[in-house]
């Protein structure tokens, strides 16, 4: 009897060897031989799946907008507005292995985007997910007409804080501190008239 493969499966195994390969050693080092080589397989048996890649790339950056999405979902969002906000950001922050291996990869896409239309889309695409969810929350919690506007200032923080705990993972706490201060601020601003 032949063998089923879970072509989706295979397919979210490659992509998350390379956003482990893209945390560990930069997006330079992505080809399909490493990407092959870190999962086990041949070159060809990668080539199955993707082509190329840059279909890799696309399925990964897919793949981690995913995985941020998925945690931002499982957020209490009946919690009070400043905290609920704050683990909505730390859903994105890399504060364990997997979010730094992911933030680092996401930062890769990004300026790779920057040349390359198509994962430019994809990024612009997940962004907008994002932004939307959160600014329909925040309309809900009483944010009304600068949801919108409150939901761009969240993800610019959020966007800050990861790139800036990459670079320098040991002021992690005094970041947070930050966090915390700039939520005082932004749920202040919106309980005064």
């Amino acid at each position: 009897m032949p063998k089923t493969v879970d072509r989706e499966e295979q397919r979210r195994q490659i992509g998350a060897a390379l956003l482990q390969l893209v945390s560990e050693r930069g997006l330079d080092e992505v080809s399909v031989r490493t990407v092959a080589a870190a999962t086990g397989r041949s070159p060809g048996a990668v080539q199955k799946y993707f082509r190329t890649k840059d279909e890799m790339l696309t399925f990964a950056a897919e793949l981690a907008g995913e995985r941020i999405e998925r945690r931002m979902a499982g957020v209490d969002t009946t919690l009070p507005l400043r905290r609920a906000l704050r683990e909505l950001i730390l859903t994105t922050l890399p504060v364990d292995a997997e979010r730094r291996a992911e933030a680092t990869a996401q930062l890769a896409f990004a300026v790779h985007a920057a040349h390359h239309p198509h994962l430019a889309a994809i990024r612009r695409r997940v962004d907008e997910d994002v932004r939307q969810a959160l600014a329909a929350w925040l309309a809900a919690a009483g944010h009304g007409t600068d949801a919108t506007a409150v939901a761009d200032a969240v993800i610019a923080l959020s966007d800050g804080l990861a790139l800036r705990m990459l670079y320098t993972p040991q002021e992690h706490e005094q970041l947070l501190v930050a966090l915390d201060r700039a939520l005082d601020v932004l749920v202040t601003a919106r309980d005064q008239p």
